[in-house]
């Protein structure tokens, strides 16, 4: 945790990845995040993985370092409680509708510089979701096997992460702007937008607009370049990557392929040290003679030439074997307890920023934990209008 944003106060009524990412990274950085939830918690209160116990351990993990409310949003007056909760701190995070009780128009009503950052779907309103909208910019008819008779989806939801921290950073560039000019914004973040950027910044739109031609499955190959997986002698599997110049140069050398490959050169009339992309075009020439040198050698033995060669490289292992034995993934890992009961290794802020101290994670509240607090101190309520709110069941605590 640092306290770089320690002025500033977030309300996030969100759910599922995106909006809660952005919030996530905010409060690492050191504001104040303020959740608001329903009742028993919203739709991702309960989402797999979970703990032994039923909690989510994906709920505490999204939630970490935040101060939760909650709210019986299913009545006006808790709806109500909500909006002047959602405009109390001029910045809002959000996934709820376009239209609603949490429109930008309502919430202007009540706070006329009110920052809105809303997630989205479809630009137009419609709902999706990263699976949905990665089935539609065609991503799983490039993933998996080459002989793969249908779509292969992935297991990471890339396009809510993407989301989550373009919202992080769009929403601190409207805080910037607003303190110039003093004015409030809606600013409406699409998945299916984040989407579409980012092939479209891989030069894949290009691609495919000019060249007319949807690129193929390849496998594991590393698609215009020398990379893909490899088995040792020993059976395990490494992904090896030469990029530069220098890499496939040493890469050659130490696999004692350099005859081998020059050979192959004269006969196809290329350069493969000039030309990364021709590496890929030639891969069912090349690939048989990197398998046979991976093969004689243990991954001990590889891993040491690699290394020794300047090559990019690493050896499939199974996220049990990473959280458990592999330091180089641990730096950023502190075992706390957490409102499931459970203690665990916990990432903390990635960002490792020169003279400020990176504290350790926070754990996520208990829902509710912070109800009364909040009320309080962002609403101006007075404990017996709180008790009041307690009593009618519109509010409850953790």
């Amino acid at each position: 945790m640092y306290d770089l944003l320690k002025d500033l106060v977030v309300v996030e009524g969100a759910s599922f990845v995106a909006g809660p990412t952005c919030a996530l990274y905010l409060a690492q950085m050191g504001a104040e995040v303020i959740r608001f939830d329903q009742i028993g918690g919203g739709p991702d209160y309960n989402r797999w993985p979970l703990a032994p116990g039923g909690a989510s351990f994906y709920w505490e993990g999204l939630n970490k370092a935040k101060k939760s409310v909650a709210i019986d949003l299913g009545r006006p007056e808790g709806r109500e409680l909500a909006q002047r909760l959602a405009a109390s701190t001029g910045i809002f995070v959000t996934n709820y509708p376009v239209e609603g009780f949490l429109s930008y128009d309502r919430l202007k009503a009540l706070r006329d510089d009110l920052i809105l950052v809303r997630i989205m779907g479809w630009a137009d309103g419609k709902p999706a979701v990263d699976y949905t909208v990665n089935a539609a910019v065609g991503i799983p008819f490039m993933t998996g096997p080459e002989d793969a008779a249908g779509p292969v989806n992935h297991v990471l939801p890339a396009w809510d992460l993407l989301t989550g921290a373009y919202a992080a950073f769009s929403l601190l560039a409207a805080e910037r702007a607003r303190r110039a000019d003093g004015k409030g914004r809606e600013v409406r973040l699409p998945l299916s937008d984040i989407a579409m950027a980012s092939v479209g910044h891989l030069g894949q739109i290009a691609e495919v607009a000019i060249g007319g031609q949807d690129r193929p499955r390849i496998g594991n190959n590393l698609y215009g370049a020398f990379g893909r997986d490899f088995a040792a002698r020993d059976g395990e599997r490494l992904m090896v990557v030469a990029i530069t110049a220098r890499q496939w140069r040493n890469l050659v050398e130490v696999l004692g392929l350099t005859e081998a490959v020059a050979a192959l050169e004269a006969e196809l009339g290329v350069s493969f040290t000039a030309d990364e992309g021709l590496r890929f075009t030639w891969r069912d020439r090349l690939n048989p003679l990197f398998e046979a040198a991976f093969a004689r050698r243990s991954l001990s033995e590889l891993a040491s030439l690699l290394d020794g060669a300047g090559v990019t490289h690493g050896a499939y292992q199974a996220l049990s074997e990473a959280v458990d034995g592999d330091a180089r993934l641990a730096s950023n890992l502190s075992e706390i307890d957490h409102p499931s009961g459970h203690r665990y290794p916990t990432p903390g802020i990635v960002a490792d920023i020169s003279s400020e101290t990176r504290g350790g994670p926070v754990a996520a509240p208990r829902l509710g934990q912070h109800t009364d607090e909040v009320l309080s101190q962002r609403l101006g309520l007075s404990s017996a209008e709180i008790a009041r709110l307690h009593d009618q069941g519109l509010v409850a605590g953790g």
